[in-house]
């Protein structure tokens, strides 16, 4: 509506307003958060989760019509009608840029429960935003290296363990668990620097998650493959809040998950080896979609 407006403005505006609407809901996150922390009951803890939940959907909801009014930014997306609220979601996707965040909170908001990232145990002491990711259930997870394991023998499993009791509370609500495999986002840079034998995309780090399948396996029923392209290039935060993206494609396909992907991936080799094999077919099938995806833009650019 106001995309009119010259680039600069554009951006004061739009950061502005993502800063006002983070603090506006970070602010009853925070204090929901502590309630939910010091009255440990059953019943309590769950409508703090449920609301918790509301809160953090109605920021996204904010920040989309902020994009709305204020960029012109295209997003064309096939799959969507492939998904519910009321399922446990893995989603996998390539990562690009810090705007992949920002287009797959807008184009999943009601069409599947909130995204949870898995984080790093650590970030659980994080003032003030470690109690809310904590509060809002994002899944902590606790992994020793094999390292650590041989001259702490006695802890082995245990990490597992501990990931399984903290990922309990999805049995009966539904989740979506977000994870880019890359683990880093994509520059060509990285990608010569890996030698990474895929086009479009870097090579998939297999442990994480694995540990995930291993630690939710009971609870994530189907697997959300994305695929995030960007016609006109992979864009910065810079060019989203001034709003210079112009096009995003997104293919969204869903499948259930094989249970034989559970498994003890860090000691039963087997098991390793065929999951390894798995991810990378996987991971061609993505870089062939987006060598299409590419190639389908430019014969409509071209026309």
């Amino acid at each position: 509506m106001f995309n009119f407006l010259p680039a600069p403005i554009i951006a004061v505006i739009t950061f502005s307003l993502y800063a006002i609407n983070t603090l506006f809901w970070l602010i009853p996150i925070l204090v929901f958060s502590l309630l939910k922390a010091i009255i440990p009951l059953s019943f309590s803890q769950k409508a703090f989760s449920y609301l918790l939940d509301l809160m953090a959907s109605n920021w996204v909801a904010v920040n989309t019509i902020n994009q709305k009014l204020f960029t012109k930014m295209d997003i064309q997306v096939t799959g969507l009608e492939e998904l519910t609220t009321k399922d446990w979601y893995l989603v996998l996707a390539n990562h690009q840029s810090w705007v992949d965040i920002i287009v797959l909170q807008r184009v999943l908001h009601g069409r599947t429960p909130f995204l949870k990232f898995f984080l790093k145990k650590e970030l659980i002491y994080v003032p003030f935003l470690g109690l809310a990711w904590w509060a809002l259930d994002f899944p902590f997870m606790k992994r020793y290296s094999q390292a650590f394991l041989k001259k702490n023998p006695h802890l082995r499993g245990k990490d597992l363990k501990t990931t399984r009791k903290a990922c309990a509370k999805f049995v009966h609500k539904p989740v979506s668990v977000m994870s880019f495999i890359e683990g880093t986002r994509f520059t060509q840079a990285k990608h010569d620097k890996q030698n990474s034998p895929f086009k479009h995309l870097l090579k998939p780090k297999a442990g994480g998650i694995a540990f995930v399948l291993d630690a939710m396996g009971e609870q994530l029923n189907t697997l959300v493959d994305v695929t995030i392209y960007y016609p006109d290039g992979i864009p910065s935060f810079a060019n989203h809040i001034r709003g210079e993206i112009k096009r995003v494609h997104i293919e969204i396909h869903t499948r259930k998950i094989d249970r034989e992907l559970s498994g003890d991936y860090m000691n039963d080799r087997n098991h390793k080896i065929a999951f390894q094999k798995w991810l990378t077919e996987f991971w061609y099938d993505k870089d062939a979609r987006l060598e299409k995806m590419k190639l389908i833009s430019s014969q409509h650019l071209n026309n």
